[in-house]
Protein backbone atom coordinates (compact mmCIF):
# COMPACT_ATOMS: atom_id res chain seq x y z
CA UNK A 1 0.00 0.00 0.00
CA UNK A 2 2.74 2.10 0.83
CA UNK A 3 4.50 1.54 -2.55
CA UNK A 4 1.45 2.52 -4.07
CA UNK A 5 0.83 6.34 -2.62
CA UNK A 6 4.54 6.80 -3.31
CA UNK A 7 4.00 5.97 -6.94
CA UNK A 8 0.98 8.22 -6.88
CA UNK A 9 2.91 10.89 -5.48
CA UNK A 10 5.57 10.38 -7.42
CA UNK A 11 3.72 10.10 -10.40
CA UNK A 12 1.64 13.47 -9.74
CA UNK A 13 5.05 15.31 -9.06
CA UNK A 14 6.51 14.18 -11.89
CA UNK A 15 3.14 15.40 -14.16
CA UNK A 16 3.20 18.64 -12.62
CA UNK A 17 7.18 19.24 -13.41
CA UNK A 18 5.99 18.22 -16.97
CA UNK A 19 3.00 20.71 -17.04
CA UNK A 20 4.88 23.55 -15.72
CA UNK A 21 7.63 22.53 -17.96
CA UNK A 22 5.81 22.25 -21.17
CA UNK A 23 4.01 25.39 -19.96
CA UNK A 24 7.36 27.25 -19.72
CA UNK A 25 8.20 25.91 -22.81
CA UNK A 26 5.03 27.19 -24.93
CA UNK A 27 5.45 30.79 -23.33
CA UNK A 28 9.28 30.35 -24.16
CA UNK A 29 8.33 30.11 -28.08
CA UNK A 30 5.88 32.52 -28.01
CA UNK A 31 7.60 34.65 -27.04
CA UNK A 32 10.49 34.06 -29.45
CA UNK A 33 8.72 34.53 -31.85
CA UNK A 34 8.32 38.11 -31.87
CA UNK A 35 11.50 38.97 -29.21
CA UNK A 36 15.18 38.66 -29.82
CA UNK A 37 17.67 38.86 -27.00
CA UNK A 38 21.48 39.02 -25.84
CA UNK A 39 23.60 39.76 -23.14
CA UNK A 40 26.41 40.75 -25.53
CA UNK A 41 25.58 44.21 -24.51
CA UNK A 42 27.04 47.45 -22.88
CA UNK A 43 26.63 50.93 -21.97
CA UNK A 44 28.39 53.53 -24.45
CA UNK A 45 29.29 57.11 -24.23
CA UNK A 46 31.80 59.24 -25.69
CA UNK A 47 34.84 59.11 -24.64
CA UNK A 48 37.18 62.32 -25.43
CA UNK A 49 41.08 62.08 -24.32
CA UNK A 50 42.42 64.92 -22.89
CA UNK A 51 45.44 65.71 -25.27
CA UNK A 52 47.35 68.82 -24.86
CA UNK A 53 48.36 70.86 -27.96
CA UNK A 54 51.68 71.97 -27.20
CA UNK A 55 54.00 70.48 -24.62
CA UNK A 56 55.66 71.94 -21.14
CA UNK A 57 55.75 71.69 -17.50
CA UNK A 58 52.08 71.47 -16.04
CA UNK A 59 52.14 74.34 -13.84
CA UNK A 60 48.36 74.12 -12.19
CA UNK A 61 45.90 71.69 -12.34
CA UNK A 62 41.99 72.61 -11.63
CA UNK A 63 40.39 69.53 -11.30
CA UNK A 64 40.40 66.16 -9.39
CA UNK A 65 39.56 62.49 -9.93
CA UNK A 66 36.03 61.99 -11.73
CA UNK A 67 35.30 65.03 -11.01
CA UNK A 68 31.70 66.62 -12.81
CA UNK A 69 33.10 69.67 -15.19
CA UNK A 70 31.65 72.11 -17.27
CA UNK A 71 32.11 72.59 -21.15
CA UNK A 72 34.90 75.82 -21.21
CA UNK A 73 36.30 74.82 -17.72
CA UNK A 74 39.82 74.87 -17.23
CA UNK A 75 41.15 71.35 -16.51
CA UNK A 76 44.86 72.39 -16.01
CA UNK A 77 47.86 74.77 -16.91
CA UNK A 78 50.44 74.25 -18.97
CA UNK A 79 53.70 76.88 -17.87
CA UNK A 80 53.78 79.88 -20.32
CA UNK A 81 57.04 81.41 -20.36
CA UNK A 82 58.04 80.02 -23.50
CA UNK A 83 55.75 80.66 -25.69
CA UNK A 84 54.58 83.99 -23.90
CA UNK A 85 58.89 84.72 -25.42
CA UNK A 86 58.11 82.91 -28.88
CA UNK A 87 54.92 85.62 -29.23
CA UNK A 88 56.84 88.78 -28.08
CA UNK A 89 60.07 87.50 -30.93
CA UNK A 90 57.10 86.87 -33.69
CA UNK A 91 55.53 90.48 -31.89
CA UNK A 92 58.60 91.74 -33.13
CA UNK A 93 59.13 90.58 -36.52
CA UNK A 94 56.12 91.35 -37.45
CA UNK A 95 56.89 95.06 -36.64
CA UNK A 96 60.34 95.09 -38.32
CA UNK A 97 58.38 93.49 -41.10
CA UNK A 98 56.01 96.11 -41.65
CA UNK A 99 59.13 98.98 -41.18
CA UNK A 100 60.60 97.29 -44.00
CA UNK A 101 57.32 97.60 -46.16
CA UNK A 102 57.15 101.31 -45.26
CA UNK A 103 60.92 102.41 -46.10
CA UNK A 104 60.36 100.49 -49.55
CA UNK A 105 57.07 102.41 -49.84
CA UNK A 106 58.44 105.63 -49.15
CA UNK A 107 61.37 105.01 -51.81
CA UNK A 108 58.75 104.45 -54.35
CA UNK A 109 56.18 107.30 -53.83
CA UNK A 110 59.70 108.91 -54.00
CA UNK A 111 60.84 107.74 -57.00
CA UNK A 112 57.38 108.07 -58.54
CA UNK A 113 57.81 111.95 -57.07
CA UNK A 114 60.95 112.32 -59.04
CA UNK A 115 59.43 110.93 -62.43
CA UNK A 116 57.25 113.67 -62.30
CA UNK A 117 59.81 115.66 -61.64
CA UNK A 118 61.78 114.33 -65.07
CA UNK A 119 58.18 114.52 -66.90
CA UNK A 120 57.84 118.18 -65.99
CA UNK A 121 62.07 118.71 -67.12
CA UNK A 122 61.27 117.20 -70.37
CA UNK A 123 58.60 118.85 -71.21
CA UNK A 124 60.06 122.17 -70.42
CA UNK A 125 63.01 121.03 -72.69
CA UNK A 126 61.17 120.30 -75.15
CA UNK A 127 59.47 123.76 -75.45
CA UNK A 128 62.86 125.13 -75.00
CA UNK A 129 64.19 123.36 -78.09
CA UNK A 130 60.97 124.68 -80.12
CA UNK A 131 61.72 128.19 -78.91
CA UNK A 132 65.63 127.75 -79.96
CA UNK A 133 64.50 126.46 -82.95
CA UNK A 134 62.49 129.19 -83.87
CA UNK A 135 65.90 131.72 -82.87
CA UNK A 136 68.07 129.33 -85.37
CA UNK A 137 65.21 129.56 -87.78
CA UNK A 138 65.53 133.72 -87.39
CA UNK A 139 69.83 134.06 -87.48
CA UNK A 140 70.10 131.38 -90.42
CA UNK A 141 67.89 133.87 -92.05
CA UNK A 142 69.22 136.83 -90.90
CA UNK A 143 72.71 135.40 -91.45
CA UNK A 144 72.06 134.68 -95.57
CA UNK A 145 70.32 137.68 -95.99
CA UNK A 146 73.74 139.59 -94.32
CA UNK A 147 75.56 136.62 -96.53
CA UNK A 148 73.94 138.91 -99.50
CA UNK A 149 75.06 142.09 -98.58
CA UNK A 150 78.47 141.68 -97.35
CA UNK A 151 78.92 139.88 -101.07
CA UNK A 152 77.21 143.46 -102.37
CA UNK A 153 79.52 145.23 -99.76
CA UNK A 154 76.10 147.00 -98.81
CA UNK A 155 77.37 146.13 -94.46
CA UNK A 156 80.63 146.00 -93.00
CA UNK A 157 82.82 142.70 -92.26
CA UNK A 158 81.61 143.71 -88.40
CA UNK A 159 78.04 143.10 -89.32
CA UNK A 160 78.18 140.15 -91.36
CA UNK A 161 80.56 137.79 -88.46
CA UNK A 162 77.81 139.50 -85.91
CA UNK A 163 75.31 137.48 -88.14
CA UNK A 164 77.49 134.71 -88.45
CA UNK A 165 78.29 134.41 -84.73
CA UNK A 166 74.46 134.79 -83.61
CA UNK A 167 73.38 131.92 -86.15
CA UNK A 168 76.56 129.85 -84.32
CA UNK A 169 75.32 130.48 -81.14
CA UNK A 170 71.29 129.67 -81.82
CA UNK A 171 72.55 126.34 -83.34
CA UNK A 172 74.61 125.31 -80.20
CA UNK A 173 71.76 126.16 -77.69
CA UNK A 174 69.52 124.14 -79.56
CA UNK A 175 71.97 121.22 -79.55
CA UNK A 176 72.17 122.13 -75.89
CA UNK A 177 68.77 121.74 -75.05
CA UNK A 178 68.55 118.76 -77.04
CA UNK A 179 71.63 117.26 -74.58
CA UNK A 180 69.65 118.09 -72.07
CA UNK A 181 66.61 116.69 -72.81
CA UNK A 182 68.22 113.40 -73.58
CA UNK A 183 69.85 113.26 -70.45
CA UNK A 184 66.72 113.77 -68.74
CA UNK A 185 65.00 110.98 -70.60
CA UNK A 186 67.86 108.80 -69.34
CA UNK A 187 67.18 110.52 -65.60
CA UNK A 188 64.17 109.52 -66.24
CA UNK A 189 64.75 105.53 -67.15
CA UNK A 190 66.81 105.06 -64.16
CA UNK A 191 64.01 106.54 -61.99
CA UNK A 192 61.63 103.88 -63.57
CA UNK A 193 64.30 101.39 -62.81
CA UNK A 194 64.55 102.49 -59.65
CA UNK A 195 60.41 102.70 -59.08
CA UNK A 196 60.45 98.56 -60.81
CA UNK A 197 63.03 97.64 -57.80
CA UNK A 198 61.57 99.41 -55.32
CA UNK A 199 57.72 97.83 -56.33
CA UNK A 200 59.40 94.47 -56.03
CA UNK A 201 60.84 95.14 -52.77
CA UNK A 202 57.33 96.44 -51.27
CA UNK A 203 56.04 93.28 -52.78
CA UNK A 204 58.55 90.76 -51.09
CA UNK A 205 58.24 93.19 -48.01
CA UNK A 206 54.43 92.99 -47.82
CA UNK A 207 54.69 89.23 -48.00
CA UNK A 208 57.30 89.58 -45.30
CA UNK A 209 54.14 91.19 -43.43
CA UNK A 210 52.56 88.32 -44.14
CA UNK A 211 54.57 85.43 -42.97
CA UNK A 212 55.50 87.42 -39.89
CA UNK A 213 51.75 88.03 -39.14
CA UNK A 214 51.38 84.03 -39.71
CA UNK A 215 53.50 83.21 -37.15
CA UNK A 216 52.74 85.72 -34.61
CA UNK A 217 49.18 84.13 -34.86
CA UNK A 218 50.89 80.68 -34.51
CA UNK A 219 52.38 82.05 -31.42
CA UNK A 220 49.45 83.43 -29.91
CA UNK A 221 47.48 80.35 -30.87
CA UNK A 222 50.15 78.10 -28.66
CA UNK A 223 50.34 80.50 -25.90
CA UNK A 224 46.49 79.88 -25.68
CA UNK A 225 46.87 76.20 -26.10
CA UNK A 226 48.87 76.29 -22.98
CA UNK A 227 45.55 76.28 -21.16
CA UNK A 228 43.42 73.22 -21.60
CA UNK A 229 39.63 73.19 -20.89
CA UNK A 230 36.67 71.23 -21.05
CA UNK A 231 35.51 70.48 -24.17
CA UNK A 232 32.13 68.93 -23.32
CA UNK A 233 29.68 68.89 -19.91
CA UNK A 234 30.82 65.50 -18.61
CA UNK A 235 33.37 63.53 -16.15
CA UNK A 236 36.55 63.24 -15.95
CA UNK A 237 38.41 60.35 -15.08
CA UNK A 238 41.39 58.93 -13.18
CA UNK A 239 43.73 62.53 -12.99
CA UNK A 240 46.98 61.04 -13.49
CA UNK A 241 48.99 64.12 -13.47
CA UNK A 242 50.66 66.64 -11.11
CA UNK A 243 52.15 69.77 -10.70
CA UNK A 244 55.84 70.34 -12.60
CA UNK A 245 55.47 67.32 -14.75
CA UNK A 246 56.51 67.26 -18.02
CA UNK A 247 53.80 66.89 -21.12
CA UNK A 248 53.89 66.03 -24.53
CA UNK A 249 52.01 67.29 -27.51
CA UNK A 250 49.67 64.21 -28.33
CA UNK A 251 50.11 62.47 -25.14
CA UNK A 252 46.70 60.91 -24.01
CA UNK A 253 46.79 62.21 -20.40
CA UNK A 254 43.14 61.06 -19.18
CA UNK A 255 39.72 61.16 -20.20
CA UNK A 256 36.72 63.54 -20.08
CA UNK A 257 33.37 61.13 -20.22
CA UNK A 258 30.45 63.06 -21.96
CA UNK A 259 27.85 61.19 -20.12
CA UNK A 260 25.22 63.56 -21.87
CA UNK A 261 24.87 61.30 -24.25
CA UNK A 262 23.96 57.37 -23.17
CA UNK A 263 23.74 54.48 -25.87
CA UNK A 264 23.88 50.61 -25.63
CA UNK A 265 25.61 48.86 -28.44
CA UNK A 266 24.34 45.10 -28.54
CA UNK A 267 26.03 42.12 -30.38
CA UNK A 268 23.67 40.05 -32.04
CA UNK A 269 24.24 36.65 -33.76
CA UNK A 270 23.87 37.19 -37.37
CA UNK A 271 20.90 34.48 -37.07
CA UNK A 272 18.92 36.65 -34.76
CA UNK A 273 19.08 39.20 -37.13
CA UNK A 274 15.89 38.04 -39.55
CA UNK A 275 13.44 40.05 -38.17
CA UNK A 276 15.06 42.96 -36.77
CA UNK A 277 14.70 46.49 -38.01
CA UNK A 278 15.57 50.23 -37.29
CA UNK A 279 12.85 51.71 -35.48
CA UNK A 280 11.58 48.74 -33.08
CA UNK A 281 11.66 48.94 -29.29
CA UNK A 282 13.82 47.55 -27.42
CA UNK A 283 13.93 46.68 -23.18
CA UNK A 284 17.03 47.05 -20.97
CA UNK A 285 18.41 45.47 -18.05
CA UNK A 286 21.52 46.74 -16.40
CA UNK A 287 23.13 44.26 -14.44
CA UNK A 288 24.38 47.00 -12.17
CA UNK A 289 20.64 47.88 -11.60
CA UNK A 290 18.41 45.18 -11.73
CA UNK A 291 15.50 46.23 -10.22
CA UNK A 292 15.35 48.57 -13.19
CA UNK A 293 14.67 48.89 -16.53
CA UNK A 294 14.93 51.01 -19.67
CA UNK A 295 13.45 51.25 -22.80
CA UNK A 296 15.59 51.80 -26.25
CA UNK A 297 15.04 51.61 -30.27
CA UNK A 298 16.86 50.36 -32.18
CA UNK A 299 18.93 53.69 -34.39
CA UNK A 300 21.39 51.77 -36.63
CA UNK A 301 23.35 48.50 -37.72
CA UNK A 302 27.10 47.98 -38.28
CA UNK A 303 28.27 47.88 -41.65
CA UNK A 304 30.30 44.79 -40.75
CA UNK A 305 30.62 42.28 -37.93
CA UNK A 306 32.61 42.74 -35.25
CA UNK A 307 35.25 40.49 -36.68
CA UNK A 308 36.03 42.70 -39.76
CA UNK A 309 37.37 45.42 -37.63
CA UNK A 310 39.75 43.41 -35.68
CA UNK A 311 43.08 44.81 -35.91
CA UNK A 312 43.57 40.97 -37.47
CA UNK A 313 40.51 40.37 -39.32
CA UNK A 314 39.87 36.56 -39.97
CA UNK A 315 40.84 35.58 -43.37
CA UNK A 316 38.56 32.05 -44.44
CA UNK A 317 41.01 31.55 -47.35
CA UNK A 318 43.96 30.49 -45.66
CA UNK A 319 44.20 27.28 -43.39
CA UNK A 320 41.66 25.32 -42.46
CA UNK A 321 37.98 26.47 -42.10
CA UNK A 322 36.21 26.26 -39.40
CA UNK A 323 32.12 28.21 -39.13
CA UNK A 324 31.61 30.41 -36.46
CA UNK A 325 28.56 32.66 -36.00
CA UNK A 326 29.58 36.21 -36.61
CA UNK A 327 28.17 38.93 -34.39
CA UNK A 328 27.21 42.27 -35.24
CA UNK A 329 26.80 45.20 -33.52
CA UNK A 330 23.56 46.96 -33.39
CA UNK A 331 23.15 50.98 -31.89
CA UNK A 332 20.54 50.83 -29.51
CA UNK A 333 19.59 54.87 -28.22
CA UNK A 334 17.39 55.32 -24.98
CA UNK A 335 14.23 56.57 -25.16
CA UNK A 336 13.45 59.99 -23.40
CA UNK A 337 10.63 58.26 -21.59
CA UNK A 338 13.19 57.17 -19.34
CA UNK A 339 14.15 58.65 -16.12
CA UNK A 340 16.49 60.85 -16.19
CA UNK A 341 18.11 60.55 -12.79
CA UNK A 342 18.65 56.75 -12.82
CA UNK A 343 20.07 57.76 -16.63
CA UNK A 344 22.90 59.41 -15.08
CA UNK A 345 23.67 56.51 -12.74
CA UNK A 346 24.71 54.31 -16.28
CA UNK A 347 28.95 54.29 -17.35
CA UNK A 348 30.34 53.03 -19.88
CA UNK A 349 30.93 49.59 -20.07
CA UNK A 350 27.85 48.15 -18.31
CA UNK A 351 26.99 44.65 -18.78
CA UNK A 352 23.57 44.84 -20.52
CA UNK A 353 20.53 42.25 -21.03
CA UNK A 354 18.96 43.39 -24.49
CA UNK A 355 15.35 42.38 -25.45
CA UNK A 356 14.11 43.33 -28.99
CA UNK A 357 10.40 43.37 -30.18
CA UNK A 358 10.45 42.12 -33.18
CA UNK A 359 6.77 41.95 -33.80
Amino acid sequence: METKKTNKKFTLILGSFVVLGLIYGIYKFNHAQGHEETDDAQIEQNMTPIIPRVGGYISKVFVKDNQMVKKGDTLFIIDNQDYLVKVNEAEAALLAAKNSFEVSKADVDAAAANISISNATIQSNTESIEMAKVRLERASNDFERYSNLYKNQSITKQQYEQAWAAKQEALKQVEMLKQQKIASANQKNAVVSKITVASKQTHVANANINRAQAAYDAAKLNLSYTIITASVDGQVSNIDIQVGQLVQPGQALFYLVNNQDTWVVANFKETQLNKMREGQKVTLEVDAYPDDSFEGEIVSFSPATGSKFSILPPDNATGNFVKTVQRLPVKIKLSNSNDKEKVKLLRPGMNVFVDVHVK
